[in-house]
């Protein structure tokens, strides 16, 4: 893998960006139909984003809407992850 990342699984970047706690309840998420990228809602966790895709994500007590920014390659220390997106209006 490149240092810089182009693109990556939603499920990896949702857990990376620190939105949920575990690879498998973004897996979950994203399998079920609580994710949508550029308004299209997804059912498979390994749908590929880009810099600059919406995600709309549902989640227990709110509804989130990120525009990503950026990828890592591993999951980085608590509030690392806001560097990976920005929150949309």
């Amino acid at each position: 893998m490149s240092a810089e990342l182009e693109r990556q699984r939603i499920d990896r970047w949702l857990w990376h960006a620190r939105l949920v706690r575990s690879r498998a309840a973004a897996a979950a998420l994203a399998g079920t139909g609580y994710v949508r990228v550029n308004g299209i809602r997804i059912n498979a966790p390994g749908r590929v984003v880009h810099a600059g895709d919406v995600v709309t994500v549902a989640l227990e007590r709110s509804v989130r809407v990120l525009k990503v920014r950026a990828f890592r390659e591993r999951r980085g220390p608590a509030g690392s992850g806001e560097s990976l997106y920005e929150e949309m209006a």
